[in-house]
């Protein structure tokens, strides 16, 4: 009988430290976090030029926090970082304008970011013909 009882005594405990554990989560996320739902991000903003670590201003009701952010140094494109596409393979060369382009659909909006439902990027066409064999240099005797 004795075993039990330190059993569910042991239960208890471990029950009881449970609860506290899930209440301490709870009290953090309200100190941390806003019972705000409506938040508004501006777009990222890179610490310095035009790339890497920085950060986004939100905004909901009188409240105002800042999330830190990274722009990737080779992201250049107009639509911006926080609007993300599926793009389709690349068309076939425009002898008239030396371009080739391709579409993309809006996949998501990260930060209700205002983005366009399709972009269209351009690159220039290869002027060189790639070959699958590469000539390698011997080591010749002069």
């Amino acid at each position: 009988m004795q075993v039990q009882g330190l059993l569910l005594l042991l239960a208890l405990i471990l029950l009881a430290a449970t609860a506290e554990a899930g209440k301490n989560k709870k009290e953090k996320a309200k100190k941390d976090g806003s019972e705000c739902e409506d938040w508004r991000w501006g777009p990222c903003v890179p610490n310095s030029k035009d790339c890497g670590l920085g950060y986004r201003e939100g905004t909901c009701k009188d409240e105002s926090k800042k999330l830190k952010c990274k722009i990737p140094c080779n992201w250049k494109k107009k639509f911006g970082a926080d609007c993300k596409y599926k793009f389709e393979s690349w068309g076939g060369c425009s002898a008239q304008t030396g371009v080739k382009t391709r579409s993309g659909i809006l996949k998501k909006a990260l930060y209700n970011a205002q983005c366009e439902e399709i972009v269209y990027v351009t690159k220039p066409c290869s002027s060189k013909i790639k070959s699958k064999s590469k000539a390698k240099k011997g080591k010749g005797k002069d």
